[in-house]
């Protein structure tokens, strides 16, 4: 039924506002939840993310009425900070002395790819200083997107460039993995997940300390919030279990559902131009993360396929696979996957906060 359709009986009715409040809600949900679905089934890395993001945004650029509330999207942002505290593994920090030369290569890998393709989209396609930034973050993407829809850059043009990235990736490179006998690639211990009651006092936390970084006027506050108070309670032994699956499955289909609305009324010279950034960028970070492995199996006895398969720059389960097809040490590669990750979540707050303080000073001198 036509979104007009719903306004003529009762133009000014509260069923009319509810209806053109609800319906493109579970419209948008729907569509998310069913493209996940399918990309699951099909095996694609962050497939409830990015299948769900691919087939809202495409319904968006049809002209599909798509919508998420802004009190649904901060439910997101509380899931979406809490998930990422809780996916710390509680021994991070023990696993940055294992391999010293080849983790020096990965932060300053991070360093390089952050640095270079943010400055490239910003000087290159006239991207502000956030969403180039942003779009530079060579993993978190659900993390990214919700900072990015709770005000910094331009969300749509992020998602553009994010989804150009993982897709490059997942063609380019897991897809060897395809072709041999490759064993199920299992992460690290398991420790079971968070009970009823340690989830409401887990949620609870993230946003009271959500709310309190909103008042301080911290960018993407609930989002950083969630998430500061989430992993700091993991990192100091409170709970070590997870996410429950099911919670899990719900935050990403409502992330790609918030990545999908925000193509509403995008053009299609805007999708090019972002979509081009994304394979200059996209390019960009192979090069880099090929120099780089080269540079560390210069002086280190491990191989330069291995090295490079620990220093991806996204893409665990496919780059696992590979590993074990080619019966390479999948310790290595999963601890660098984990540590890239982990800087990842401290350095996307770093880099927002001294996005806006750039901002800021900028404005300041202006006036």
């Amino acid at each position: 039924m036509p979104v007009a359709a719903w306004r003529q009986p009762y133009p000014d009715s509260r069923r009319d506002r509810l209806m053109t409040f609800l319906v493109p809600s579970l419209l948008t949900i729907a569509l998310a939840a069913a493209g996940g679905g399918v990309a699951t089934l099909l095996g694609l890395p962050a497939g409830w993310i990015m299948g769900g993001a691919l087939v809202v945004s495409v319904a968006a650029m049809a002209g599909v009425p798509v919508a998420m509330p802004n009190r649904l999207r901060d439910v997101v942002f509380v899931l979406i900070g809490m998930s990422m505290g809780a996916s710390v593994a509680p021994d991070s920090l023990s696993l940055l002395p294992s391999w010293p030369a080849s983790l020096a290569g990965l932060v300053l890998e991070l360093v390089l790819i952050i640095g270079l393709t943010g400055w490239m989209l910003q000087r290159r396609f006239g991207l502000d200083r956030g969403t180039a930034y942003l779009s530079s973050f060579p993993g978190h993407l659900s993390f990214v997107m919700a900072i990015a829809s709770a005000g910094v850059g331009d969300a749509r043009q992020i998602a553009i460039i994010q989804v150009i990235r993982i897709l490059m990736l997942t063609v380019a490179v897991p897809i060897g993995a395809m072709f041999l006998p490759v064993a199920e690639f299992t992460p690290a211990a398991d420790f079971g997940t968070l009970g009823v009651l340690e989830l409401l006092m887990l949620a609870a936390g993230c946003v009271v300390v959500g709310l309190v970084f909103v008042r301080l006027k911290v960018p993407a506050g609930l989002v950083l919030g969630a998430m500061a108070a989430s992993t700091a309670a993991k990192l100091a032994g409170l709970y070590t279990a997870a996410i429950p699956e099911p919670l899990a499955i719900i935050t990403f289909v409502l992330t790609g559902a918030l990545i999908g609305s925000r193509f509403a009324g995008i053009t299609r010279r805007e999708f090019m131009a972002a979509a081009k950034g994304g394979v200059i960028a996209t390019l960009m970070t192979l090069v880099i993360v090929t120099a780089v492995a080269w540079g560390v199996s210069l002086v280190v006895s491990i191989p330069f396929a291995q090295i490079w398969i620990g220093l991806a720059p996204g893409a665990l389960e496919g780059m696992g696979a590979l590993g074990i097809a080619l019966g390479y040490d999948t310790a290595f590669i999963a601890a660098h996957h984990v540590v890239r990750l982990m800087l990842l979540t401290f350095a996307i707050p770093l880099v927002v906060a001294l996005i806006q303080r750039r901002e800021t000073a900028t404005i300041g001198r202006d006036d």
